[in-house]
């Protein structure tokens, strides 16, 4: 397992942030991590990562022990935290060459996070001129520099605008295809389109396990369309499959079909057709969020 937790929990003076927490992480999943604020996340992953140890029970990264092993932990994990700390006088590539120096890393592999994170055309700029999407991610590429085998992202695409959000998802997509990656979000839409599977605790107690297949099955399905100007409702209510089509705001349109076949093609194709230009274009797990909402009340 790349990452195996068992009967974890954590105090914090008379307040217990963690109770008993227990699951595996096999290698190559991508796994969300779901959960109201205070629910315990991020301090669960500051516990993955060894920088605080757990009130009780054990852990493993890539079969170290997260107390006994704590520094071949931190050689094979990738921690992008919630708040990306970064030396922002710093150039991107000076930035990266500073760590490079800690690790330990070979100064070719500064190059290969560039190119990989996609900062090649910011990689002369001070970290301070950039945008929050790209200081985003210098904030990867430095959690990959000494090429981890697991990546733990706490909140990676908080706070970004909708294409910078598209750009990340992508990127953290494709990172996963040679990574273990454990993504901490409240964002549903980031689960639906990244992860394999999705952990919800509340209160800090886990509350459910479950492959995002499973909560497909059966389920209606909802897209979501922002087109660049508005038209009329019953002008998608003839796209196949359709059950309800819901204006919600300004251009803004949920469309929700009996099918479980992705019909973000059909929808695309329509506004091609019709001369419309696509603002966003998302799929809505309907069930995902229905269980979210019944396990945590939020």
């Amino acid at each position: 397992m790349s990452i195996s937790v068992s009967a974890i929990s954590k105090n914090y003076s008379d307040q217990l942030a963690l109770d008993t927490i227990s699951f595996d992480i096999a290698k190559g999943e991508i796994v969300g991590f779901l959960g109201p604020n205070g629910a315990g996340k991020s301090t669960l992953m500051k516990i993955l990562t060894t920088y605080i140890p757990p009130s009780q029970g054990s852990a493993k990264v890539n079969e170290h022990d997260i107390i006994n092993a704590a520094q071949a932990v931190r050689k094979s994990v990738g921690y992008l935290p919630e708040h990306n700390p970064l030396y922002t006088d710093m150039y991107v590539r000076e930035y990266l060459q500073f760590n490079a120096n800690i690790y330990g890393t070979p100064k070719s592999r500064i190059q290969e996070v560039i190119a990989l994170t996609g900062l090649t055309p910011e990689a002369h700029k001070k970290i301070n001129q950039l945008s929050k999407g790209y200081r985003q991610r210098v904030g990867l590429a430095n959690a990959l520099l000494h090429d981890p085998e697991v990546l733990i992202l706490d909140e990676p695409t908080t706070g970004l605008d909708p294409n910078q959000l598209l750009e990340i998802r992508s990127l953290i997509k494709n990172i996963g295809k040679t990574k273990t990656v454990l993504m901490s979000t409240h964002i549903m839409q980031e689960v639906e389109a990244i992860c394999d599977r999705v952990i919800i605790i509340n209160k800090g107690q886990l509350v459910a396990d479950k492959k995002i297949d499973e909560l497909r099955e059966g389920q209606q399905q909802t897209v979501i369309v922002e087109f660049d100007y508005r038209i009329e409702t019953v002008a998608l209510e003839r796209l196949a499959h359709v059950s309800t089509v819901k204006n919600t705001h300004d251009f803004v349109y949920e469309i929700t079909f009996d099918t479980q076949d992705d019909m973000r093609a059909t929808v695309f194709d329509f506004a091609h057709d019709n001369e419309l230009k696509i603002l966003q274009l998302n799929q809505k797990n309907a069930s995902l969020e229905g269980l979210f909402l019944e396990l945590t009340g939020k």
